[in-house]
C-alpha cells in the first residue's frame, strides 16, 4: 500500500466561508495551474527545489519558456527564488500548494486510470 502523506490538520481560521478576496486569489491559482507545463514545474518543485536547469531538463522544455512559467508563478506568490552562486534555485512557497498539486494530480491519475475512488 503506497504510503500516505499526512497533512496537518486546517486552522479554524481556514474553516471560515471564503470572502471574496479568497475566492479571487483561489481562482487566480487554479489558473496558474490550467497550464500543463506550470503544474508540472510545481509538482518537480513539490519534490524539492530546483533551479531553471534542472526543471527544464526535467520538463523536456526550452529554459527561456520555463523562466516565464517560473517568474509568472513567482509574481503570483506560488514559488519562491534564492540566489545560490550564480543561479536562482526555486522552490514552492508553502505545503497548501505542494498538497494542492498533489491532490489534484491523485484526482487526475484515478480519473485516467480507472482506480476506485476513496476518501
Amino acid at each position: 500500500m503506497p504510503e500516505r502523506e499526512e497533512t496537518s490538520p486546517a486552522t479554524p481560521g481556514h474553516q471560515r466561508p471564503p470572502g471574496k478576496e479568497q475566492l479571487e486569489t483561489a481562482t487566480t491559482v487554479f489558473a496558474l495551474l490550467a497550464d500543463p507545463t506550470r503544474l508540472y514545474l510545481l509538482w518537480l518543485l513539490s519534490r524539492g527545489e530546483a533551479d531553471v536547469t534542472e526543471l527544464a531538463a526535467s520538463a523536456e522544455a526550452a529554459r527561456p519558456a520555463v523562466s516565464q512559467h517560473l517568474a509568472k508563478l513567482r509574481l503570483a506568490g506560488l514559488v519562491q527564488a534564492r540566489k545560490d552562486g550564480r543561479r536562482m534555485v526555486y522552490s514552492l512557497r508553502d505545503g497548501h500548494l505542494r498538497r494542492l498539486v498533489t491532490e489534484a494530480l491523485s484526482h487526475a491519475d484515478h480519473q485516467v486510470t480507472g482506480e476506485s475512488w476513496h476518501a
